[in-house]
């Protein structure tokens, strides 16, 4: 059973009782112990392409697909031969596997590499470092890695930390800066920001500039600004929304940003599987208000193809805002 993202992670103040807090502290301290014995093992093993890790400080809902699917774009478009590689969350195999987005389903390689093979060579593997050798040996020159800050296997030519820059009324991309479970944070944040070349702070459309009170954090780690932008406009007409992403009620509100008629939203955890009789109630409760459904296209991908043909996916992009300044970041790391 998937659980949901508890959204008081998210909130400078609130959530659960301060006894509750207390009992989740020494768990913090055991998650956070285990994190740093882990990352202290060394600088991982030479793969024979470059390799840049797009990863976080905080447990899922950053934004890291979008990113790495951008740096693949902008790494071939430099002439690069660039694959991808990711863990294949949610998926049953265990590879190194190269994604076949005609063959594999989410069932097997995990949504979020399923919808990058659409557009890109991809690769997942439990083992990264026996991943990362695939892609090198199948011809990648470079290989953009979907999370792994806190996994030192593979060396890294460039270490990126995507940060959630949405900061709106009490919302913060840390929360009050506990360690899971107490909070969102693999790890301190000083401490992951230590082994980081540069953070990229992702920002939605809507949002007019990023809070100089979250930019003050990150010291004197170089910045890059990217903005999740829509591709093209919502469906038309009434539609009943959902999502299971790290933080669903993001799609919520971007959609209703975007235009978008929601008759209502439903939430669902991360990865999660859409069984028959959830799909079911979701369209029957759609129908109640004459209503389309609209998810997003990582959502998309975990249907089958009868309730693909059932549902609109509403696709996302980052766009860098300084094009300059990350060519600048990739030609210091040698790509």
């Amino acid at each position: 059973m998937k659980l949901s993202t508890p959204r008081w992670w998210y909130v400078k103040s609130g959530g659960p009782s301060p006894v509750t807090r207390a009992l989740l502290t020494p768990l913090s301290w055991v998650w956070a112990a285990a994190t740093a014995r882990r990352i202290a093992k060394g600088p991982g093993s030479e793969i024979g392409a470059r390799v840049i890790c797009v990863g976080n400080v905080t447990v899922g809902g950053a934004g890291k697909t979008p990113i790495v699917r951008e740096l693949l774009l902008t790494l071939s478009q430099r002439g690069l031969q660039a694959h991808g590689l990711a863990r294949g969350h949610g998926g049953k195999d265990k590879g190194p596997t190269r994604v076949d987005s005609a063959r594999h389903t989410a069932l097997d390689v995990g949504d979020e590499p399923l919808m990058l093979a659409q557009d890109f060579p991809m690769w997942i593997a439990r083992d990264r470092v026996a991943g990362a050798r695939a892609a090198s040996a199948a011809g990648a020159q470079a290989i953009v890695m979907d999370d792994g800050h806190q996994n030192p296997d593979v060396r890294k030519a460039l270490s990126l930390i995507v940060v959630d820059g949405e900061t709106r009324n009490d919302e913060w991309p840390f929360g009050d800066g506990k360690v899971f479970p107490a909070g969102p944070m693999r790890e301190p944040l000083k401490v992951g920001l230590a082994r980081a070349d540069a953070v990229v702070l992702l920002l939605p459309a809507d949002l007019p500039a990023a809070d100089p009170a979250l930019l003050a954090l990150f010291g004197q780690t170089p910045v890059l600004i990217a903005r999740l932008e829509p591709v093209g406009r919502p469906p038309q007409g009434p539609q009943l929304g959902f999502a299971g992403i790290g933080k669903p009620w993001k799609v919520e509100r971007a959609l209703l940003a975007a235009g978008c008629k929601l008759v209502d939203f439903a939430p669902f955890p991360d990865h999660g599987v859409y069984d028959e009789g959830t799909l079911k109630m979701l369209a029957d409760r759609a129908a109640l208000f004459d209503a389309g459904l609209v998810t997003t296209e990582k959502d998309w991908v975990r249907l089958s193809p009868a309730w693909r043909a059932k549902v609109t996916p509403w696709p996302v992009r980052a766009r860098f805002e300084d094009e300059a300044a990350l060519a600048a970041v990739l030609t210091k790391a040698g790509l």
